[in-house]
């Protein structure tokens, strides 16, 4: 089965360091990342964009203004990402290909 990834998200929300952010801001930032993309109906391997992939990872080494949102397959790093922030990406970045560079700290394309 071929299916097309759009994007794939990966968000440091549970640090077991806990430098980067507090762990329950990560998880309420977690928590509403799958919400959202459930909602928005973004998560179906049919969609015609391609579907959004979402991963929860530990630690992006990146530990200061956490949480960081990893954005592929652009590579577009974002921090300080509060719930009601991860819903403006999704809906600003990911549904209409608009970045918000205010909370990108860093970008790296992804080179096939």
């Amino acid at each position: 089965m071929n299916i097309r990834v759009s994007h794939h998200l990966l968000l440091c929300a549970t640090s077991t360091k806990s430098l980067c952010c507090n762990p329950k801001n990560g998880i309420k930032s977690w928590e509403k990342l799958k919400r959202t993309l459930q909602e928005l109906n973004l998560e179906d391997p049919k969609r015609a964009e391609g579907i959004v992939l979402r991963s929860k990872v530990d630690c992006l080494r990146v530990c200061s203004e956490g949480p960081i949102l990893l954005i592929w397959p652009e590579g577009t790093w974002y921090h300080k990402v509060t719930p009601n922030l991860i819903e403006l990406i999704v809906k600003e970045h990911i549904i209409r290909g608009e970045p918000i560079n205010e909370f990108i700290f860093k970008r790296m394309i992804l080179k096939e």
